[in-house]
């Protein structure tokens, strides 16, 4: 990946205390803060031909069928289907199939180190196409949920964040699936991000104009066969998901979203006033949100430096005050992250218990009383023995519970 270097004035050059001296020294720190990012960013990432299909036997590969809804311009190299640019108008659709190796290691993703790559060792696209009218899309997501049983005809929505090309948002959602062992329909909603650190004003407008798409979406969803939807969002993902359901009027967001069980909120890239004023106005959900945050996520503190120091949701410290508006807080800040920002720890929690698995998905957590701590240690997995029915409560799991420490707090509802 191209760094691109920024000269800034040397010191003593500004007098002190002057206001240009202030506003070079938060470029400095931002300066600081995108380094460290885009060292961890030019790691192993995706791009062109990524999609290469790779029709080699590996029996105990698992692969996923994910269906496809987004705003981007269709790309014309091979094996690359979607780039960073905006569609004229309105959606476009597709699905891929994509494998998971037997030997993946929950959180991560087995990038291929050329593609098509190995299935016995990496993740690897078994097949994609295009999907060419919302009708053979809608068909497509009637006759999947259909091949499932009752009870797990579920469909999940995925919104990925800020520089995130198609592939990456592709292979993230097969990983986190997979390690949830998700039993219904994938369904990814990719927006027009360049995947690229320099663009995040052109990937916020993006997000915004994906408004409209991402409304349509839902409905399609709302419409099909499902019993019923999750929706998780990441990063800039949840700026676009809460401009969205704002501007819808509260009698038809209330039907458009009767179906959803869950909204899982990872690390948002929101101005906190902006979250709490947005909430405020659509009052608390019947469902109460998901919301994720880790205080050591250097991404959303880049973030806030950019955006005149507001704190972002994603790294807020009052989850109490997040709880009050009617969210579910899991708080990931003692949880080791596997990228040098701290900004994917929301793709680690497939891999914990599947209590807290069910608490994402199936909404049938909402106290852990403080005294059961000792009593949750011994008991290893077994969460469900000790989950209560009423709220307002904070605590950390025990680490020999869920192998890293995680607070969860609810609000009073």
């Amino acid at each position: 990946m191209p760094i691109q270097l920024v000269q800034f004035v040397p010191p003593g050059s500004v007098p002190p205390g002057h206001r240009c001296g202030k506003v070079i020294n938060r470029w400095r720190l931002l300066a600081a803060i995108l380094m460290c990012l885009i060292v961890a960013a030019c790691g192993t990432r995706p791009g062109e031909g990524a999609l290469a299909i790779n029709t080699a036997p590996a029996p105990e590969a698992r692969v996923h069928d994910i269906l496809i809804a987004t705003t981007r311009a269709r790309d014309d190299r091979p094996d690359t289907y979607f780039n960073g640019e905006r569609r004229e108008a309105g959606l476009d659709f597709a699905e891929a199939q994509i494998s998971v190796p037997p030997n993946h290691q929950p959180g991560k993703i087995e990038w291929p180190a050329t593609f098509p790559g190995d299935p016995q060792t990496e993740f690897v696209a078994r097949g994609a196409s295009y999907i060419d009218s919302e009708a053979a899309f809608t068909t497509r997501l009637n006759n999947s949920l259909a091949q499932r049983p009752k009870g797990e005809r579920t469909i999940f929505i995925f919104i990925h964040g800020y520089n995130t090309n198609f592939a990456e948002g592709l292979y993230r959602f097969t990983q986190f699936i997979h390690d949830a062992e998700f039993p219904g329909v994938p369904l990814l909603f990719t927006w027009a991000s360049r995947g690229q650190l320099q663009d995040y004003v052109y990937d916020l407008n993006s997000a915004a104009i994906a408004r409209d798409s991402l409304e349509r979406t839902v409905r399609i969803a709302a419409e099909s066969k499902a019993e019923n939807i999750v929706i998780m969002a990441h990063s800039m993902g949840n700026w676009l998901l809460l401009e969205t359901g704002a501007r819808v009027p509260r009698q038809e967001r209330d039907k458009l979203m009767r179906k959803v069980d869950h909204v899982v909120m990872a690390a948002p890239d929101i101005d906190i006033d902006l979250f709490k004023a947005q909430l405020r106005r659509m009052g608390k959900p019947e469902t109460p949100y998901i919301v994720v945050v880790s205080r050591d996520d250097r991404a959303l503190r880049a973030s806030r430096a950019i955006a005149g120091g507001k704190e972002r949701v994603g790294a807020y410290s009052n989850d109490e005050e997040l709880a009050e508006l009617g969210a579910v807080v899991v708080d990931l800040t003692g949880l080791k992250g596997d990228d040098a920002a701290n900004h994917g720890k929301f793709a680690q929690l497939a891999e914990f218990t599947p209590e807290l698995r069910s608490a994402l998905f199936q909404a049938n957590v909402t106290e852990i009383h403080p005294n059961q701590g000792d009593a949750l240690t011994s008991a290893g997995s077994n969460l469900g023995a000790f989950v209560g029915s009423t709220a307002q409560i904070a605590v950390t799991l025990p680490i020999t519970l869920i192998t890293a420490p995680i607070a969860l707090a609810t609000g009073n509802r």
